[in-house]
């Protein structure tokens, strides 16, 4: 059952994976499941960074026994205090009660909400902030203060000597680990990309400035290695895994010529004149389109091809008099992560009263930087022979923005 893997000759991955997990956070499908990473430096001390869900609890705690030895643990360093990674931390400093607990204070004041019985071991802890250093024997390890990234209490560890940066979540992937923890860092922007785009939307892309001002802080390290909490250890050329972050938290897209529509639609009608659209506009940015049914497409798909696209159409049928549940939800997403900087359409559809489109564009404008077109389509029941150049007058000015 032992799962040790090593990332160097003295720091060692001692995680687990979890294949049947269905949804992470209890909102974000996981198709490949989800990896949940710890390590341990094996040094004149023995450190322990985090340490993993109560999903994988009987492998890590199988893990850090064999790992750590007979010689313990003689620090357990937490990063970050969300579930998914302190849920066994109780078990650890129980099994190794000698060792000396390092967080930051925002940490520790988490560490006394989740588990009350720690709040003594809490009291002695080693309290971190920006900059300040631990030596381990042959490592010494900086930390770097990476609040809302993304929770306030976000510390990462960077080695002097390997030039490891611990990241806590930065720079991880939804899906599990498989037969290498290791991975060369241009896999980040080839078969992981999917997946580690929507996990940094979805979970980080809220906080796309403060992961600006860390990126500003990592430039000024030498780092080789990047250890996440989710996901493989990422080394070789790290440029293309930062640029990717530095597109994301400034809310630049990866392709900005391309368009992503997202439509709802109740008996097909909708679907179809989105379809048309979508044509329509290929043609005339000669660029691509992608194309999404809102009721079918998770949320955090949706998501993370609109942080992908420089352009996004939305078709609407009026529901109750107004926005199609799935699109004022997806709407709602886009506020809530920050979504900005992108040339937006609005399409809508109603039988006798179309109104979704105005309501649409009220919270398009709430917004930073939306460019919308003020060419609105509006379609009555089905879209029609007459309807066409209303259709193209439409594309035309998307195209144009």
């Amino acid at each position: 059952m032992i799962n040790i893997q090593p990332v160097t000759e003295d720091l060692f991955w001692i995680g687990g994976s979890d294949r049947r997990l269905a949804l992470f956070e209890n909102l974000f499908p996981l198709p490949n499941g989800m990896s949940y990473n710890s390590y341990i430096l094996k040094d004149e001390k023995t450190v322990l960074f985090d340490t993993a869900d109560a999903a994988v609890d009987d492998q890590f705690m199988e893990n850090l026994k064999t790992c750590a030895g007979e010689n313990g643990l003689d620090y357990v360093i937490v990063l970050h205090m969300e579930p998914d990674h302190c849920a066994l931390l109780e078990s650890v400093l129980t099994a190794f009660p000698g060792a000396k607990l390092v967080s930051s204070a925002k940490a520790l004041q988490l560490i006394g909400q989740f588990f009350p019985t720690l709040k003594e071991k809490a009291a002695d802890a080693m309290v971190i902030k920006e900059g300040d250093t631990l030596c381990t024997g042959k490592h010494t390890l900086r930390f770097v203060a990476a609040p809302m990234v993304h929770w306030p209490e976000v510390m990462m560890a960077y080695d002097e000597v390997s030039g490891t940066l611990f990241s806590a979540d930065a720079f991880g992937t939804f899906g599990a680990i498989d037969s290498r923890i290791v991975r060369d860092a241009e896999a980040f922007c080839g078969e992981f990309l999917s997946e580690a785009r929507r996990y940094y939307t979805n979970i980080v892309g809220k906080y796309g400035p403060q992961v600006q001002a860390v990126l500003k802080k990592a430039g000024g390290l030498s780092v080789s290695r990047i250890c996440s909490l989710h996901g493989p250890v990422w080394e070789g050329d790290l440029s293309g895994i930062i640029g990717k972050y530095d597109k994301w938290s400034s809310y630049t897209p990866e392709d900005p010529d391309d368009t992503v529509v997202v439509y709802g639609s109740m008996y097909g009608h909708t679907a179809s004149a989105a379809d048309a659209a979508a044509a329509l506009i290929a043609k005339k940015t000669g660029a691509r389109v992608a194309v999404y049914d809102v009721s079918k497409t998770d949320l955090s798909t949706l998501i993370a091809e609109i942080f992908r696209c420089g352009r996004l159409v939305i078709f609407s049928p009026t529901y109750n008099n107004g926005i199609y549940v799935p699109i004022e939800t997806l709407l709602h997403d886009m506020a809530a992560l920050g979504v900005r900087d992108r040339k937006v359409a609005v399409a809508q559809n109603g039988s006798w009263a179309p109104s979704a489109g105005a309501k649409i564009m009220e919270k398009l404008s709430a917004m930073k930087n939306m460019t919308v077109s003020e060419d609105m389509l509006t379609i009555t029941s089905s879209l029609h022979a007459e309807d066409m150049p209303a259709l193209e007058s439409f594309a035309e000015a998307f195209a144009a923005l």
